[in-house]
């Protein structure tokens, strides 16, 4: 049984479909808590009503980004982690901090990673004409957004498509990404070979 606890800093729809992802197919895992830094983030009250344990290190508190992540280690730690999932968790952290959770950190970017690190993603992908976009769930490295890839989902860029209606295309698709992603390393069919993330037949898991 791995101990999962997720990062969130708003509505945390991606929590939500990893919560309910792991209780229909009943994975080998439980969310030991959701961790927000903003107290005001709604998916806070939706882990609270399903039972999960909750905490809130607001960064505002710290004057400086190392400070406020060692309150989060600290946090996070007590509830034993396997996996530190980042839901949506707007904040750029530091080396020591991803360090700490090397090959056991993951994140999903708005993007067909190498393409469009950052923020802005998907107004980018209309600007440059691309026919497609897409979603990437990687192992969070202290590089932003460069971690090694463990999949990715495409949708369509549909003429006239706005950043609203791309954006809500892709959420789609991250909703049946990332659970899928999770359900890979709570099966131990994850490993990084080279840099390069390997997928193992669940019957070598």
């Amino acid at each position: 049984m791995k101990n999962i606890v997720i990062l969130i800093s708003g509505r945390g729809s991606n929590m939500e479909a990893i919560v309910r992802a792991m209780e229909n197919e009943a994975w080998p895992a439980r969310i030991a808590a959701v961790v927000s830094n903003k107290p005001e983030a709604k998916g806070l009250h939706y882990a609270q009503a399903r039972g999960i344990p909750t905490a809130v290190v607001s960064n505002k508190e710290f004057a400086t980004r190392a400070e406020f992540d060692a309150a989060l280690q600290e946090t996070i730690d007590r509830f034993v982690p396997d996996l530190v999932v980042l839901a949506g968790f707007m904040r750029i952290l530091t080396a020591p901090f991803v360090e700490h959770y090397a090959g056991r950190m993951l994140n999903i970017h708005p993007s067909l990673l190498p393409l469009y690190p950052g923020l802005g993603t998907h107004q980018q992908a209309i600007d440059a004409g691309d026919k497609e976009h897409g979603a990437t769930v990687h192992f969070v490295t202290a590089e932003l957004d460069h971690g090694p890839i463990v999949a990715q989902a495409r949708v369509p860029v549909l003429p006239g498509d706005t950043e609203e209606t791309l954006s809500a295309r892709l959420l789609v698709e991250e909703h049946k990404l990332y659970p899928y992603a999770v359900r890979l390393f709570v099966e131990d069919r994850l490993s990084i070979e080279n840099g390069e993330v390997r997928i193992l037949d669940a019957a070598a898991a």
